[in-house]
């Protein structure tokens, strides 16, 4: 078994472990074969043409182009193609090489668990402290719901919820807010090629509203959608019972995609304080896709809006107090003892 970086529709960097697929001609096409592959997937699948039509989109099919015809090893070409899009125009684009088809990865995420640890709840007197490292995994959204479940047994002071080091992933998003508000909002939506293919304009809250909000637990069903209609609605109501006390939430430049999404839409409900740094600015909606000669690329295919601030790709989510990440939870930590 190997294991490889997924980054996925909500989310950003994810170890999953996949079984092996068994060798075919597939995996013996020329380097030169597999840039015309990505150019056309490119071009049938990211969230908007549009981008594929500019100097730094040019700059990097050039570059990828001249190092192909050096005809590198699989590895090193992967490695390339990853360096590139690091500086690339947008984000959620990254190649791998395939342990398994695309189509069997993205059954195998709807009901991944990460291993335990993505939401871990300690306590400074009676200040609660959960630190969630990623919104990936069934076993996370889990303990999302536990730790809540202490944080109103116990009555907590106050909540700080850690996405310093979270750089994304899907759901555990819901059960993160969910328990913390009291009556529902409208966040944002996710805009297809279907929309920016018809309007040249940001999806406004009115557009939101004649759409039903999307419901569900699903990647895939979430993938399906987000590609066959031009908006997806997102909505969060609150549970049965939350938790009314205070909330701070801590950010960090590497805070990203569907962590992103989160501090933009708690900031939304008025119901944090928001500490630390802007977050990365890397809000995209990503998808697997099988390319030949044995690879996965992944690329956006849907991007995100705000009701809060519009558009969050390449800007980011503000804190409402700018430190340092690194000093961020002894501040919350002030910020409560004194008041």
């Amino acid at each position: 078994m190997k294991s490889y970086i997924v980054t996925i529709v909500l989310g950003f960097l994810l170890l999953s472990p996949m079984q092996a697929v068994s060798h075919d001609k597939s995996n013996d096409v020329s380097m030169e074969a597999t840039v015309s592959a990505i150019r056309e997937t490119m071009q049938q699948y990211v969230y908007d043409p549009k981008t594929l039509r500019t100097p730094e989109y040019a700059r990097i099919e050039r570059s990828l182009i001249k190092f192909a015809e050096t005809q590198p090893s699989k590895d090193d070409f992967v490695a390339y193609f990853n360096r590139l899009w690091e500086d690339g125009p947008f984000s959620h684009v990254q190649l791998s090489n395939a342990t398994t088809s695309a189509d069997n990865l993205a059954r195998y995420l709807d009901s991944l668990n990460v291993g335990g640890g993505g939401a871990v709840l300690n306590w400074e007197g009676s200040i609660a402290i959960l630190t969630v490292t990623t919104m990936m995994g069934q076993d996370t959204i889990e303990e999302v719901n536990t730790a809540y479940d202490s944080i109103m047994k116990e009555n907590a002071a106050a909540l700080i919820i850690d996405l310093r080091a979270n750089e994304g992933g899907a759901f555990a998003v819901k059960p993160l807010i969910q328990n913390m508000i009291s009556e529902s909002f409208e966040a944002g939506g996710f805009v297809s090629r279907q929309w920016n293919n018809t309007y040249t304009r940001a999806p406004e809250l009115s557009d939101l509203t004649k759409v039903a909000p999307w419901q569900g637990w699903s990647i895939l069903k979430f993938w399906r959608d987000i590609q066959e209609n031009p908006l997806v609605r997102i909505q969060f109501s609150p549970n049965e019972k939350s938790y009314s006390g205070d909330v701070y939430v801590l950010t960090s430049e590497k805070t990203a995609s569907a962590a992103e999404l989160a501090v933009d839409a708690v900031k939304r409900s008025g119901r944090v304080t928001v500490i630390g740094e802007t977050t990365a600015g890397k809000m995209l909606s990503q998808k697997p896709y099988d390319i030949a000669g044995g690879f996965h690329l992944y690329l956006p295919v849907a991007d995100y809006y705000s009701v809060q601030q519009g558009r969050i790709e390449n800007i980011g989510v503000k804190p409402d107090i700018n430190v340092e990440s690194e000093n961020a939870l002894q501040h919350a930590l002030k910020l409560i003892n004194e008041g």
